[in-house]
């Protein structure tokens, strides 16, 4: 069945970045190194990411809008599952499995606007700072990731936290050689700018550049709206944010020994807020520190914005 994805109809998709966070300090489960994906092939860790998305899918239907349901596979690239002991084609099968469990989700309670991404990320920590890579030497290294899992039912690759243009351009490019459409998340540090100082949307615009503007959309993920809402123009190709509840720039966070959850309803307002002033944001969400309060308040604020139109 094709869907559509949200660049091709005016249905509002809500998605859930937060998996990490919220697996830790809301659902008790231990991540070596931060990395989840190990998870996906454990019988007793398997119902508990599986509930992540369930209770994703129950928001969203309650509030009548889509969701997109990522698989637990941000670091599963070479680089960052190398230390934990996989090698290619266990971390192939780890993919496939992956993707395997959020379609078996969507079957449960099949709807047309539930959408299944491959979830991948950059190639090293987003947040440190990171030599350049070349756009063919990012191209050859996603295309691995993203064509291991081409034949489990992915509708979207959803590519988060990338924080150098030039990645972001191979990844692009290594999903239009697998022939599936890919979403960019840029990370943005408290000034809305890449780590790099590059600007949101210029960033945008050189990726589009680079790769004859194959990719289906952009978004913004892991820093709250008070960090990009002042350099948000209405960019045309600039379609979603997954918010962090807190404030606190990459920095602080990585210092913390205490969830920052921040106030979900006001997220949940601001949120609204900026999709009222944007309406073109069709994916919203919550990134580090949210949870599926977070996740209820921006559903409602969609809810009262719709209201408000329609009166």
């Amino acid at each position: 069945m094709k869907r559509l994805l949200p660049h091709e109809t005016d249905q509002k998709f809500l998605i859930f970045a937060a998996t990490g966070t919220d697996l830790i300090f809301n659902r008790g489960l231990e991540l070596p190194g931060f990395a989840s994906f190990p998870l996906v092939e454990d019988p007793e860790a398997q119902p508990v990411i599986v509930d992540q998305m369930r209770d994703l899918m129950a928001v969203s239907a309650k509030a009548g809008l889509g969701c997109i349901i990522d698989t637990l596979t941000w670091m599963a690239n070479r680089d960052r599952a190398a230390p934990l002991g996989y090698d290619e084609d266990r971390l192939a099968a780890l993919n496939q499995k992956a993707v395997a469990l959020m379609c078996d989700l969507r079957a449960e309670n099949p709807r047309d606007d539930v959408l299944v991404a491959l979830c991948i990320g950059p190639s090293r920590d987003a947040y440190a700072k990171l030599a350049p890579m070349t756009v063919d030497a990012a191209r050859d290294y996603h295309a691995v990731q993203i064509h291991s899992a081409l034949d489990a039912g992915i509708d979207p690759v959803n590519a988060y936290t990338f924080n150098q243009v030039k990645e972001a351009a191979g990844a692009v490019l290594a999903a239009k050689d697998c022939g599936v459409p890919i979403a960019v998340s840029f990370v943005v540090e408290t000034d809305g700018c890449l780590d790099d100082g590059t600007g949101l949307e210029a960033a945008i615009d050189q990726v589009d550049e680079l790769t004859d503007g194959a990719a289906a959309y952009f978004m913004v993920n892991c820093a709250h709206p008070d960090h990009f809402s002042q350099v948000l123009s209405g960019h045309p190709r600039l379609r979603g944010m997954a918010v962090n509840a807190s404030r606190c720039s990459h920095a602080e966070l990585d210092d913390a020994t205490e969830l920052d959850d921040g106030d979900p309803m006001e997220l949940g307002a601001e949120v609204a807020r900026l999709i009222r002033k944007h309406p073109a944001m069709s994916v919203v969400g919550g990134c580090c520190g949210s949870d599926i309060r977070h996740m209820q308040a921006m559903a409602d604020g969609i809810l009262a914005r719709d209201q408000v139109r329609s009166s």
